[in-house]
């Protein structure tokens, strides 16, 4: 008998399968369900405390989902905080997370630490396939740094640097290890016009890797005009699920934000 191979072009790259959150009495997700597209820009939009954040640490293994599931590329997904590397998925955080102590090169090369194929016994004898391994970190940390145009500050302490430039060097350490799926949580936050600008071309050049972006975002421009598709959160429901144009004209969007535009 033939074996079935799954076409894994037709699968989505994210799925959400009826994901409920709570903590004590308050119902932060109530049975959420949407897809991410492989190659594909969504953003999920929705005022604070609607469940956006808990729905990126439900991905990233932080909270546990009282019910419901996630699956990445078809197959059933049970993330573990310290494996997320391994699987190919990275995530920004509304805080930088760089270290003060180390270089722009070293920040974005302890977030590829999923992706070394050495180990802490080879690092502290000092093997050869080690030393190989850190040369492979070190040209694909440049390499990203170079991509986003930050590379002159590769030696560099991030306290010395200018907001928007640490903003880059943290998008660099998530993208350096080549994810499959990249979380940004709220990028645009504290970047004046013309970075918003710049970083939303970097956002729209990510699916051209292979890679699916999921964002959360407060700045409605950049999300209408880099996301495919996007999903509305309301308490903790999800309330509307579509193209920008669809979801400007949705009613329920309409009416869950009074009128004005959904933050």
């Amino acid at each position: 008998m033939a074996v079935q191979h799954t076409d894994q072009s037709v699968l989505p790259r994210l799925r959400f399968r009826d994901i409920s959150v709570r903590f004590g009495g308050l119902t932060a997700l109530d049975a959420v369900s949407f897809t991410v597209p492989a190659g594909a820009v969504v953003g999920i939009i929705g005022p604070n405390g609607a469940g956006k954040t808990t729905l990126f640490n439900v991905v990233c293994g932080f909270t546990s989902p009282g019910s419901g599931s996630l699956e990445l590329d078809g197959e059933t997904f049970r993330p573990r905080p310290r494996m997320l590397s391994r699987h190919g998925v990275a995530r920004t955080l509304q805080g930088l997370g760089l270290f003060p102590g180390l270089t722009v090169l070293e920040n974005v090369m302890l977030g590829m630490e999923g992706s070394a194929a050495h180990t802490v016994i080879e690092d502290a004898l000092l093997l050869p396939r080690s030393r190989r391994g850190e040369a492979r970190l070190r040209e694909r940390a440049l390499q990203a740094l170079d991509e986003l145009g930050i590379v002159t500050h590769a030696a560099a302490l991030p306290d010395t640097l200018p907001y928007g430039i640490r903003k880059k060097a943290a998008l660099a350490r998530a993208l350096a290890g080549e994810p499959r799926l990249l979380l940004l949580d709220e990028p645009a936050g504290g970047l004046a016009h013309d970075d918003i600008d710049e970083l939303a071309e970097i956002i729209r050049a990510v699916p051209a890797t292979g890679c699916s972006v999921v964002l959360v975002e407060h700045h409605v421009d950049l999300v209408m005009s880099v996301c495919e598709r996007i999903a509305v959160l309301d308490f903790g429901k999800l309330i509307a699920e579509g193209t920008p144009a669809e979801i400007s004209a949705d009613p329920a969007v309409t009416d869950a934000y009074l009128g004005v535009e959904p933050v």
